[in-house]
C-alpha cells in the first residue's frame, strides 16, 4: 500500500457492532466521527497499528492514538466510563509514547466494568474523516485484538492539519452559546465533551452552539448539558475556557453533584427508579417475547377456528410447556430481580437483595395469585408470634413491597457496616440485615405496600374502564412528552405491578403504538430529505425506533424539526383511544416496537389496526410538510 493508506487493526477482541447501536448520541450519531464498536470478550486494549499515543485520559478509560501515515483513532472503553476514575482500568503507555501495532495499551477488568458502568461496548472511532479519501470498514461479526483488520482507511494527499492552540474564541463562543459564565455552575470535561451543571438550560441557544465549526453536537443527559468536541482538542477547549472566562476549574463528581441538586425530589424519584428498573429490562423484555412465542403455540384460533397447534400437533407440546417455563421464571422470580437491582441503587450488597427477593416469593408461602380466593374461603395461613397474628403469604409480581423492603435492607445493611468492625462483619451484618428486615416485611412493609399497590392498580383500571377513550386518547398523547423528561421511567413499574395484579396491561401497547409512531414520522423525513446526513441519521433511527429505541428518533429528528414529533404524537393519540375503546391488552412487556404483537393477549386486530394508523398518519404529515420545510 502506499504511504496515505494503513491498516487498522482491531483494538480489541470482541463482537462488531454498528456504530448507531452505540446507546450514546455522541458515537451513534457520529459527532465524533465514524468507525465501529466492539462487544469485548476480554480486557485487553492492544494499539491498531504503528504510530503515537496522542492522548490517554487520567482515567484511563480512553486512548487516542495517531499512525505514520496521519489517520487518528479514538479508542473509547464502554460507555460512562468516565465516572469510575480510572478504577478497573490500568494503562500500560504514556502520552507522546511511540507504539508498535499489537502493543498493550489498557488493560481492563471485564466483569467489573459490565457491574459498574453503564455499557462495556467500546466504539473505535476515526476522529480526522475529513482528511480520508477512503475508509472501508470489515464486514466480520467477530474480530481478535491486533491480528482482525478493522478498516482499511486512505488519506488524502496532503492531510488536512488539526489545530493545536488559540481556541480563546471558541471558548468564549461556547460559553456565549450556553447563556453566559453566569449561567455556568460547574463545568468539566472528559476525553471527547464538555459537561457543563447549568443554573438554567432554556438559556442555551443551541444553533448558535451547534454552527461553531468546533462543536460536533451537544445534549443534555443526567443533569447534564454536554458539548462534543473531540478527543485531544477538548482538553484545550477547556484548558482555554477557564483562562479566557475565569470559570473555576472542577471535577467530573463536582458537575455530578451540582446537576443532582438541581433536580427537584420527583426528578431524583424517578432517576431512582430508572437506575432500579432499566437493568432488569432484558430479563422481562426477552420473558415477554418467549411469552408471545409460547402463546402462539398453545392459542386457539390462530392456526384452527377450534385448536391450537399443540393440539394439532401434539408433539410439541413439550416444547411449549419449556418455553413457558423459560419465559415464566423473570415474573415467578420478579422480586429477585428488583431486590437485586434496587439494593444495588440503595448502596447495599446486590446479593442480598437476590436473597430478600426469594424470601418474599419462597414456595412455603401462599402464592400471591391465590390470595383472593383464600381470603374469601378464610384460609390464609398464618404465623403465631406470641400471640401475634402475621398472614404467611407471598408477593409474586408485585413492585412496591420490594422497592420498599430493599430499601430498608440496604439501610441497615450500610448502617451496620460503619458500626461493626471488619473482622466480625461477616458474622453479624448480613444475618442481622435479613432477619430485621425480613420481619419488618412480613410484619409491616410487605402488608402495607400490597395494599397501596392493589389500590393504585385498581384505581387506575377504573378510571381507564369509565372512560376508555379518552384514557388512550391521553396516554396516546403524552406518552412521547414524558420520554423526553425521562417521566416515562415510572411507567415501566406502572406495568409490572398491573402485569403482577391483574395478568395483563392496556398501558403498554400504547406505549409500542407511540414508538412505531415516531419512527414512522421520521422515516418520512428519510424519504423527503435531500441532505445525504439528514438520511442516514433519519433511517437508522427510525429501524431503532421500530425497534423500541426511540431517543435516537426523537431527540436526533422529531424534535429537531418539531413537526415530525406532533405528526407522531397525533397519530398514537388516535390509535390509542381505537385500542383501548376496543380493550387491548398485553400478556407482557416486549420490545415495545414492530415485534409488539408478540406480546398481545386480546385484541390482536385492534392492535394491527392500530399499528398502520400509526405508521400512515405520521408519515403522510410528516412528509407533506416536510418536501416544504425540510431541504430549505
Amino acid at each position: 500500500m502506499g504511504n496515505n493508506n494503513e491498516i487498522i487493526y482491531a483494538p480489541l477482541s470482541g463482537e462488531i457492532k454498528k456504530l448507531e447501536a452505540v446507546p450514546d448520541p455522541t458515537f451513534s450519531q457520529k459527532m465524533m466521527g465514524d468507525g465501529l464498536a466492539i462487544e469485548p470478550s476480554d480486557g485487553k486494549v492492544v494499539a491498531p497499528f504503528d504510530g503515537k499515543v496522542v492522548q490517554i485520559f487520567p482515567t484511563k478509560h480512553a486512548v487516542g492514538l495517531e499512525s505514520s501515515s496521519g489517520v487518528e483513532v479514538l479508542i473509547h472503553i464502554g460507555l460512562e466510563t468516565v465516572s469510575l476514575d480510572g478504577k478497573g482500568f490500568e494503562a500500560h503507555v504514556q502520552q507522546g509514547d511511540l507504539v508498535k501495532a499489537g502493543d498493550a495499551l489498557v488493560t481492563f477488568d471485564l466483569a467489573f466494568i459490565k457491574e459498574k458502568a453503564k455499557s462495556t461496548i467500546t466504539p473505535v472511532i476515526i476522529t480526522n474523516g475529513n482528511a480520508l479519501e477512503m475508509l472501508d470498514k470489515t464486514e466480520d461479526n467477530v474480530v481478535e485484538a491486533g491480528k482482525s483488520v478493522l478498516f482499511h482507511a486512505a488519506m488524502q494527499g496532503k492531510a488536512k492539519s488539526s489545530k493545536t492552540s488559540g481556541y480563546g474564541k471558541e471558548a468564549q463562543a461556547i460559553v456565549a452559546a450556553i447563556g453566559g459564565k453566569e449561567n455556568i455552575n460547574v463545568a468539566t470535561h472528559c476525553v471527547t465533551r464538555l459537561r457543563f451543571a447549568l443554573a438554567d438550560q432554556d438559556k442555551v441557544d443551541k444553533e448558535a452552539l451547534e454552527n461553531l465549526d468546533i462543536v460536533k453536537g451537544s445534549f443534555l443527559s443526567s443533569g447534564q448539558f454536554q458539548v462534543v468536541i473531540g478527543q485531544g482538542t477538548v482538553d484545550k477547549v477547556y484548558a482555554a475556557m477557564i483562562k479566557e472566562t475565569g470559570i473555576e476549574e472542577a471535577s467530573k463528581d463536582d458537575v455530578k453533584a451540582a446537576s443532582n441538586e438541581k433536580q427537584n425530589p420527583l426528578q431524583r424519584g424517578i432517576k431512582t427508579l430508572a437506575d432500579i428498573f432499566i437493568p432488569i429490562l432484558p430479563a422481562i423484555v426477552t420473558a415477554g417475547l418467549l411469552l408471545g412465542i409460547n402463546n402462539i403455540l398453545v392459542g386457539k384460533g390462530i392456526f384452527s377456528e377450534t385448536q391450537s397447534l399443540i393440539e394439532m400437533y401434539p408433539e410439541w407440546a413439550g416444547i411449549a410447556s419449556m418455553i413457558n417455563i423459560i419465559a415464566n421464571t423473570a415474573f415467578t422470580f420478579l422480586p429477585a430481580l428488583i431486590g437485586w437491582a434496587a439494593v444495588k441503587r440503595f448502596g447495599g450488597s446486590p446479593i442480598l437483595g437476590i436473597v430478600l427477593g426469594l424470601i418474599m416469593v419462597h414456595p412455603d408461602l401462599l402464592n400471591a395469585y391465590a390470595y383472593g380466593d383464600a381470603l374469601k374461603a378464610g384460609t390464609i395461613p398464618t404465623w403465631n408470634l406470641f400471640g401475634f397474628e402475621v398472614d404467611k403469604i407471598g408477593y409474586q409480581g408485585q413492585v412496591l413491597p420490594v422497592l420498599f423492603a430493599s430499601y430498608v435492607l440496604a439501610k441497615i445493611e450500610v448502617y451496620l457496616r460503619k458500626k461493626v468492625m471488619d473482622s466480625l462483619q461477616l458474622l453479624i451484618v448480613p444475618p442481622v440485615a435479613l432477619l430485621v428486615t425480613g420481619f419488618l416485611t412480613f410484619i409491616l412493609i410487605g402488608p402495607v405496600m400490597f395494599a397501596v399497590g392493589n389500590f393504585i392498580t385498581d384505581g387506575i383500571v377504573s378510571i381507564f374502564d369509565a372512560f376508555p377513550i379518552i384514557g388512550g386518547l391521553l396516554y396516546g398523547a403524552i406518552y412521547a412528552p414524558l420520554v423526553i423528561t425521562g417521566m416515562h421511567h415510572t411507567l415501566l413499574a406502572v406495568d409490572i405491578q398491573l402485569i403482577g395484579s391483574t395478568g395483563t396491561t392496556f398501558l403498554w401497547p400504547i406505549l409500542a403504538l407511540s414508538n412505531i409512531a415516531q419512527g414512522a414520522a421520521v422515516f418520512a423525513i428519510w424519504v423527503a430529505a435531500k441532505n445525504e446526513k439528514l438520511k442516514g441519521l433519519s433511517l437508522t433511527s427510525g429501524i431503532s425506533a421500530w425497534l423500541g429505541i426511540t431517543e435516537p428518533a426523537m431527540f436526533g429528528v422529531n424534535l429537531r424539526y418539531k413537526y415530525p414529533f406532533v405528526a407522531a404524537v397525533i397519530g398514537s393519540s388516535i390509535a390509542g383511544a381505537i385500542i383501548m375503546m376496543q380493550g387491548v391488552t398485553a400478556h407482557s412487556i416486549g420490545i415495545g416496537g414492530v415485534p409488539a404483537p408478540l406480546s398481545i393477549e386480546s385484541g390482536m386486530t385492534a392492535f394491527l389496526i392500530g399499528i398502520v394508523i400509526v405508521i400512515i398518519i405520521p408519515f403522510l404529515i410528516t412528509y407533506f410538510i416536510a418536501i416544504r420545510k425540510v431541504n430549505k
